[in-house]
């Protein structure tokens, strides 16, 4: 595998990850652990933006990976 594809399968697993806290902080019903929910969700979009931008760096820097 190559950088670029490590980056991006990393940022399809912290997609998944954003998802299923959302899902979470959705269904639970005590108020504490659903806020605690959507501040880890927040914290891991950041990190999903911030591949994101790496990723785009990445296939700059090296065109052949550019839509893989």
């Amino acid at each position: 595998m190559t950088v670029v594809s490590d980056v991006k399968q990393c940022l399809a697993s912290l997609k998944g990850v954003e998802g299923s806290l959302s899902n979470l902080a959705e269904r639970t019903q005590d108020n504490e652990s659903k806020q605690i929910l959507h501040e880890t969700m927040m914290v891991v979009s950041e990190i999903v933006a911030d591949l994101k931008k790496r990723v785009g760096e990445l296939e700059n820097e090296e065109y052949q990976y550019k839509g893989y």
